[in-house]
């Protein structure tokens, strides 16, 4: 894990890439960060966390991190360490956490819950939408500091990585560690996790409808093997897609309001 503090003061605020080694763009928006050396008021630690897995460009090498917290420092596998690691590090900081999908080309936040961070934070990013994870996709940093967890765009494109530049500044500047950078405050939809949405069997699979779009009961979402899967009730699809998962094509979840 590498660590590098940008201005003088005890950092209260955090940046993080790579806790997926696939997902570059958070690097890229770090090392863009630390080469441009922004005048900032309040200090802050840009956290490239899981190097191994970076360097051999795969989202794991032993166990997935984002599902490891809290972690432990003793535990056999490196990625177990490397979260009781990480946690360590974040103690006392505002954490903004970057990833990407293979699932949407638009950016969106993914929070434990609707809280007064999120209130207060989202409505200024650049995004499409605030996503409550509940219990549904395990343990998570979400669930254990206070973070803004965003997935900047497709996994490995140039624009994934733009997007995730662009969100760190508007992120410094809402928590006043940058002055020069002018943000917007957006209307942004909530949403929250209602249940996994299975892969029924290996074979060919096609996403039928875009995230974030109602889907209506009686509505085909995808098929698979030439089988139509259709919609028992209305939802909105998170994270859908055919290859972002082993067992599953993404969450449905509900719509639950606006911040902005």
């Amino acid at each position: 894990m590498r660590v590098e503090t940008l201005g003088q003061t005890e950092p209260r605020l955090a940046i993080v890439g790579a806790i997926h080694g696939d997902e570059p763009c958070g690097v890229h928006a770090i090392e863009q960060l630390l080469d441009e050396q922004p005048a900032v008021t309040k200090a802050v630690k840009c956290i490239t966390v899981n190097e191994r897995a970076l360097d051999q460009n795969v989202r794991y090498t032993e166990t997935d991190l984002n599902r490891s917290f809290p972690g432990d420092p003793d535990a056999e596998t490196y990625e177990e360490r490397l979260a009781a690691e990480l946690l360590e590090e974040l103690q006392g900081c505002l954490t903004l956490s970057m990833h990407s999908t293979q699932s949407d080309e638009r950016p969106f936040a993914i929070v434990d819950t609707i809280d007064s961070l999120a209130i207060g934070i989202c409505p200024f990013l650049s995004m499409q939408g605030v996503i409550e994870t509940g219990n549904l996709i395990g343990q998570t940093l979400v669930h254990h500091t206070p973070v803004i967890e965003v997935e900047c765009g497709l996994q490995g494109t140039d624009q994934a990585a733009v997007n995730a530049a662009r969100l760190v500044k508007e992120f410094l500047t809402i928590t006043g560690a940058l002055s020069d950078v002018s943000v917007e405050q957006h209307r942004v939809p909530t949403y929250r996790l209602r249940e996994r949405i299975p892969k029924y069997r290996t074979g060919d699979c096609d996403v039928l409808v875009r995230n974030f779009e109602p889907v209506l009961a009686g509505t085909p979402y995808a098929s698979m093997n030439d089988r139509m899967l259709v919609a028992e009730d209305r939802f909105y699809p998170v994270l859908m897609s055919e290859t972002g998962y082993e067992r599953q094509l993404g969450y449905a979840a509900e719509r639950t309001g606006t911040l902005g």
